[in-house]
């Protein structure tokens, strides 16, 4: 199983930017999926996280700003990135620690990572 995640890159504060984190592999099915970020010289923490059935839950950091959501027909998770403040910066990792697979063991899976820079 692999996370690919794209959509990274340099933004001016108040912009915007849409990540993206397709799991691909045997795949049987997928419970929660979501996102962290790492700042550098920070612990690496929850951003969004998002469960197959719809629920989500944000860091109080982001609410208001992001919006996590799924295509679960794509196993793929989006973070839609709004209002960014250049305390947003940080490596963004998508996760998705529920994963079950065609011998129907469960593992938790990590993306590579996307930089995500806002500038002031």
């Amino acid at each position: 199983v692999q996370l690919q995640a794209s959509g990274g890159g340099l933004v001016q504060a108040g912009g915007s930017l849409r990540l993206s984190c397709a799991a691909s592999g045997n795949i049987v099915s997928i419970d929660n999926m979501g996102w962290y970020r790492q700042a550098p010289g920070k612990q690496r923490e929850l951003v969004a996280h998002n469960t197959r059935a719809g629920s989500t839950n944000y860091a109080d950091s982001v609410k208001g700003r992001f919006t996590i959501s799924r295509d679960n027909a794509k196993n793929t998770v989006y973070l839609q990135m709004n209002s960014l403040k250049p305390e947003d910066t940080a490596i963004y990792y998508c996760n998705a620690p529920g994963v079950v697979t065609g011998d129907f063991s469960v593992s938790n899976y990590w993306g590579q990572g996307t930089q995500v820079t806002v500038s002031s």
